[in-house]
């Protein structure tokens, strides 16, 4: 039983890495990158790509963790539901600058809620 718990935690650890690092990655290295070519219209098709694993990477995220919850019994802590609102909060923001990607304010917004989120993480899991 111990192993499908671990497998669990893999999937919810792999799922967080795009999460979180496709948007870090997009804000460190492509944009700038992107942003500084004479042709610009690369960069929406690889941003919106970028969003779409995100979207996939909550979509795995949520299952994962709601069960981690359930089984480690912290469906009543304070930190999981503020992670959670986080999380919410993270995907209005994704589909929002999916919507409008000329909106940049939305890339870092994305990137520190973020990493909070990671953060609240790793309290739940070594608290």
């Amino acid at each position: 039983m111990d192993e499908i718990w671990q497998a669990v935690r893999w999937l919810h650890v792999l799922a967080m890495a795009f999460f979180v690092g496709g948007p870090l990655l997009l804000a460190v290295a492509v944009v700038p990158v992107e942003r500084s070519a004479p042709d610009r219209e690369r960069l929406r098709p690889i941003a919106r790509r970028f969003g779409y694993g995100t979207l996939l990477a909550i979509a795995v995220l949520l299952p994962s963790g709601s069960a981690m919850a359930s089984h480690f019994d912290l469906r009543t802590d304070r930190t999981l539901r503020l992670k959670l609102a986080l999380v919410a909060l993270v995907a209005v923001l994704v589909v929002w600058h999916m919507r409008r990607p000329a909106m940049q304010a939305l890339e870092p917004a994305i990137s520190v809620v973020s990493l909070v989120i990671v953060w609240l993480g790793l309290t739940l899991a070594h608290g």
